[in-house]
């Protein structure tokens, strides 16, 4: 059975953090905004943002919880809900609302909405300061 790469990682919160400025990067930079529409004219690279900032939140979320699955190799989604939602019900709202924005909205459908990109970037920091705050407490 393969081993997540993303669960081992040295300094989670700013591996995290590192993968929101390469999504930023990637929108600011490679996909082009059109200020008259406020969207973005390339939505390949709105994709490759929205799996940048999905990857941010997993990372920042395996810091905290040990989420395994019991059917299958790899967590899903769901693995991930029912380990957040024993302990933190704000973190498992952000989680949702980071998963239908950043991940399904921007990393599958490819939304050009500058709007929905700047939401995307906004939850996966919420994110990552709540788990970052978390890790503190727990030291």
């Amino acid at each position: 059975m393969k081993t997540n790469p993303l669960k081992h990682v040295a300094d989670p919160i700013n591996e995290a953090r590192r993968y929101v400025d390469n999504a930023k990067t990637v929108l600011f930079e490679k996909a082009k905004l059109d200020p008259e529409t406020n969207c973005y004219a390339d939505s390949k690279y709105v994709k490759a943002a929205g799996h940048y900032l999905w990857n941010a939140v997993l990372i920042s979320i395996d810091a905290i919880f040990e989420v395994k699955s019991k059917q299958r190799p790899h967590p899903d989604v769901n693995d991930y809900r029912e380990a957040i939602a024993k302990r933190d019900r704000k973190l498992l709202s952000l989680l949702n609302a980071s998963y239908d924005t950043a991940h399904i909205t921007m990393g599958y459908d490819g939304n050009v909405s500058k709007d929905v990109c700047i939401a995307g970037i906004r939850l996966a920091n919420d994110i990552i300061d709540r788990c970052e705050a978390m890790l503190k407490q727990a030291a």
